[in-house]
């Protein structure tokens, strides 16, 4: 088995490994990997210090394959304080996925107390270890994360609380990142608050967007995670935290149809 989930083949080249390996149809990543990786070219594009992603959004073009995959980055628009910076995936010709990163510049201000609502969840160690629902994959996102629940289980229609953490690194050799820990786990705010029976419905995101107040600390990032939908649209909202307490947020639109 893989040691992580990307191969560095080159400079901005990678192969994604199994540990991708998306639960929805074999060959195809789960969003979280790629997203992560994208990430991770937002924040080596430039060497200035100070900065930090505030928000990222990401457009889901096709499924990302497990192949071979390019990576590129531009700046969008500079600025003392704030600059834009986009990343492409490719894989071959084809673009699978863009991120649009906001950074802005961080500064130490004497601010007052109580500005980020929200209080401390149950930290991991409180949470189940509940099985991943069924996905034909021996190996997979699923074997290469470990979740652990507060609220709710995979298989549990509504609302969810559940921690996550990375079993192995994003890119051999390198420790990942704060930002990529948040962005690996992101995606999986609609998959483990769904509120349609899966094997009856498709809900799909073709986006995520995250904001943050702060880098996470430590391993684990917990979901807050609920979904609403309605006539062919759905949203999941998910409040993320680390053990200290919330870190941000992240949406993504959900398109919802029979299967």
């Amino acid at each position: 088995m893989s040691e992580a989930f990307f191969d560095v083949l080159g400079p901005d080249r990678f192969r994604a490994t199994e540990l991708t390996q998306g639960p929805w149809a074999p060959g195809l990543q789960h969003a979280g990997p790629p997203a992560a990786l994208l990430g991770r070219a937002v924040e080596g594009h430039s060497d200035r210090a100070g900065f930090q992603v505030a928000r990222v959004t990401f457009e889901i073009l096709r499924p990302p394959p497990m192949a071979e995959l390019a990576v590129a980055t531009r700046l969008l628009r500079g600025g003392r304080s704030v600059e834009l910076v986009e990343a492409t995936l490719l894989a071959g010709e084809a673009e699978v996925m863009r991120a649009t990163a906001l950074r802005i510049r961080t500064a130490e201000l004497d601010l007052p107390d109580g500005l980020v609502p929200g209080a401390r969840l149950p930290g991991p160690e409180a949470g189940r270890i509940t099985p991943f629902f069924p996905t034909g994959q021996e190996v997979g996102y699923h074997t290469a994360m470990e979740f652990r629940f507060v609220a709710g289980s995979f298989l549990e229609l509504g609302p969810a609380t559940v921690w996550a953490r990375m079993r192995h690194p994003l890119v051999a050799g390198e420790a990942p990142s704060p930002l990529c820990r948040v962005l690996i786990a992101a995606d999986s705010g609609n998959g483990v608050s769904a509120s349609l029976d899966f094997q009856r419905w498709r809900f799909i995101n073709p986006d995520l967007t995250v904001y943050l107040l702060r880098p996470p600390t430590g391993e684990w990032v917990a979901l807050e995670a609920t979904t609403t939908a309605t006539a062919g649209i759905g949203l999941a909202d998910t409040t993320l935290h680390d053990q200290q307490g919330p870190i941000g947020r992240s949406a993504q639109a959900l398109f919802v149809d029979r299967r």
